[in-house]
């Protein structure tokens, strides 16, 4: 199991990447780069890779519908190139709040296009002539599909260090988390609960994986969790608490009722009553009191929050579970804490 963490939106940037590289020292493996709509991640990565040796390099998302294929195949051959090999490209769907009203492009078939983006990423890499004629993307785009009839199947001029570079998908829902399974490197699901993996996602995973390509490996699994080993039971509590609003903030608050995955999500583990009151005291403005709905057990088993011998068994579970990574979000009160931290889960993980 790897180690990795992803970086703030905002704040001082060269203080953050000189940070960044003591947790390298700490031994931190990869560094996960937002946007969402704030600054985007490339430039960031690009600044990274100049400054550290060793962390991989990875897109924490970037949103498939705010650049094209190609665009995305491009830019994670550079990242690769001055990098020497240390990237990962993480693409999700985002959502229709942030595609439509901050890209202005329509929000459809997140699914398709994720497979398709797979296959086009691939090709650019392996510098074949783009010729491709799925449902979302068509190369060359030809007159008949509006096009000039003037486009060429051109192949990537460079030659990508590596003609695989590994790609990640943010998923949650069934069909997309079959699309991981089947289609790419490695799988990100946000609020993992490991004992109740097959539950949620075994059906899904099981479906994806008899359609896999041996050549892709095995699925990597990669989960987002906040982390604090600490015998101070008050700092604990304090650090259970801050998880419990993220959790409420995305069960109760990220869409309408009905049209909520990561609520949806919460009943497939088995909190059935507790996500609807969830969802109905955030959507009423209680988000306070949505916190203090989220089960303590929910918070507990999603995060690397406790005593050593805690969190010491939570990563055993996580990797009984089949995780491959942890994107660990420290939570000590300064950064040489969060260092600490780190360095501990490191030692355990080792």
């Amino acid at each position: 199991m790897k180690i990795g963490m992803g970086i703030n939106y905002a704040g001082d940037f060269s203080e953050t990447i000189d940070n960044l590289l003591q947790f390298e020292a700490a031994g931190l493996d990869r560094v996960a780069v937002p946007e969402a709509y704030s600054f985007d991640a490339v430039s960031q990565l690009g600044y990274i890779a100049a400054k550290s040796s060793r962390l991989e390099l990875a897109t924490g998302i970037l949103p498939m519908f705010s650049r094209t294929p190609t665009n995305v195949a491009m830019t994670a051959a550079g990242l690769d190139y001055i990098s020497g090999g240390r990237m990962v490209l993480g693409i999700g769907a985002s959502g229709p709040q942030v595609i439509e009203g901050f890209h202005g492009v329509k929000y459809d078939a997140p699914l398709g296009r994720a497979r398709e983006y797979a296959d086009i990423c691939r090709m650019v890499w392996r510098r074949e002539p783009l010729n491709y004629d799925g449902k979302y993307y068509k190369l060359p785009l030809t007159k008949e599909d509006g096009g000039t009839g003037l486009g060429k199947a051109l192949k990537l001029i460079n030659h990508p260090v590596r003609q695989r570079i590994p790609m990640a998908l943010a998923a949650i829902g069934p069909k997309n988390v079959a699309l991981a399974a089947e289609k790419f490197e490695e799988w990100q699901p946000i609020f993992f609960h490991p004992d109740h993996v097959d539950a949620a996602f075994g059906e899904s995973l099981r479906a994806g994986t008899a359609k896999r390509d041996p050549e892709l490996g095995p699925l990597q699994i990669s989960v987002t969790t906040a982390l604090l080993i600490s015998e101070d039971e008050a700092a604990l509590a304090n650090a259970r608490v801050a998880v419990s609003h993220n959790v409420a903030l995305y069960v109760g608050g990220m869409g309408a009722r009905g049209k909520n995955f990561y609520n949806d999500l919460a009943v497939r583990y088995g909190y059935v009553d507790e996500a609807k009151t969830i969802q109905d005291l955030y959507l009423d403005g209680k988000k306070v009191e949505a916190a203090a709905a989220v089960p303590d057990d929910l918070v507990r088993q999603i995060s690397l929050i406790g005593t050593p011998a805690e969190v010491k068994d939570r990563v055993q579970a996580f990797s009984d579970g089949g995780v491959t990574m942890v994107l660990a979000s420290p939570m000590a009160p300064d950064h040489e804490g969060n260092v600490k931290q780190i360095g501990l889960l490191k030692e355990m993980i080792a």
